[in-house]
């Protein structure tokens, strides 16, 4: 019988267009490095200010890879 085992981590992806471009800046930088990158979840959305208008978006996403 197969088991699986998955680690995870916790990354902040930034975009001066979308939350769905910081998301996706995350978790292909989280590639570069990590394999077997399995799923993601969104822990928290917020976004830097300048000049009174949205100027940056932030995404936190935990990763969940499988371990070999």
């Amino acid at each position: 019988m197969s088991k699986k085992v998955f680690k995870q981590i916790r990354v902040t992806g930034c975009s001066d267009k979308s939350y769905e471009e910081a998301i996706e800046a995350a978790i292909g930088k989280a590639g570069e490095s990590v394999h077997n990158l399995s799923w993601f979840e969104v822990d928290e959305l917020r976004g830097a200010i300048q000049d009174g208008k949205p100027s940056e978006w932030q995404a936190t996403v935990t990763i969940g890879f499988k371990v070999d």
